[in-house]
């Protein structure tokens, strides 16, 4: 289904659907230090259970699924869903298509609701009391993010800039390291427990820089067909002039910890996450 939003690329429609296949091979990048460091704020592991909104072809649950916790995604998109369901054949993790903000669970289901590349698209007003009602006494949200750095990496930004010839709309362009903006609306019913961010470097192939790119917002889930195949064309003949068949290409990653609390205290607790940068690319 296409997504049209005036604060996302000036409201040029999207659809993830559109993109599910090379979503599903191309985007299953995040390193393993991703994953630990997730276990390691003792978030999604044995005995808990995770709820995880836009889960798109469930990377996240599908990697985090041998840490122990049961988990559940969501996704607005049925393609992305059916995709998630295939990776996921002879597993226990639970799949339903649902826009965030109509998901439907018993209160106090979740220990643990997790948004992974997908904060940036939701109605906050109408899904931060879906959260609070979902969640169990003292129950976390876990926010990440990832995107390339166009500014300290070659290849992301020359790549970047090949992007904005094809789609100059995208407003996912020009990040640099910054920590996750949350809603002033959390502050309501959720104080801020943890934040990072940290520089990685993540391994491709020219081929799967490729894919990469295009599973992107911009290229493969905005652009028409003969669109996408011009692009293709242009980038993989970039990197195959000016690149070597393997190479890193530096991102950084970014985690936002909220902690349910009964006890609201909007003045404080909206101050506290109003702070940081607004996460762009997808």
């Amino acid at each position: 289904m296409n997504i049209t939003d005036k604060r996302i690329d000036n409201g040029t429609p999207f659809d993830w659907g559109r993109t599910s296949e090379d979503y599903a091979k191309y985007r299953d990048i995040y390193p393993a230090i991703f994953y630990k460091k997730i276990a390691g704020i003792g978030l999604c592991l044995k005995g808990q259970s995770v709820l995880d909104v836009g889960t798109g072809t469930g990377v996240l649950p599908r990697n985090m699924l041998s840490y122990g916790a049961k988990w559940t995604g969501t996704d607005i998109s049925e393609e992305q869903i059916a995709m998630a369901k295939l990776l996921s054949e002879g597993t226990d993790i639970e799949y339903f298509c649902a826009d965030a903000k109509d998901i439907s669970f018993p209160n106090d289901t979740f220990d643990v609701v997790t948004a992974c590349q997908c904060f940036l698209y939701f109605d906050h007003e109408k899904l931060m009391p879906k959260l609070f009602e979902v969640l169990k006494s003292n129950g976390k949200i876990l926010v990440l993010y990832m995107a390339w750095l166009p500014f300290e990496d070659e290849i992301a930004g020359e790549s970047e800039k090949l992007i904005l010839k094809y789609n100059p709309d995208w407003s996912g362009k020009g990040e640099t390291m910054r920590p996750i903006e949350i809603p002033k609306i959390y502050g309501e019913r959720f104080e801020l427990s943890f934040s990072e961010e940290y520089k990685l470097p993540v391994h491709f192939t020219r081929e799967s820089w490729n894919g990469r790119v295009k599973a992107c917002r911009a290229i493969g889930a905005s652009l028409s067909k003969a669109e996408i195949a011009a692009f293709e064309k242009e980038h993989l003949d970039m990197l195959t002039k000016r690149f070597p068949e393997e190479f890193d290409v530096l991102h950084y990653a970014a985690t936002a910890v909220l902690r349910k609390t009964d006890i609201p205290d909007f003045k404080e607790r909206s101050a506290q996450l109003s702070s940081g940068a607004k996460e762009k690319q997808l």
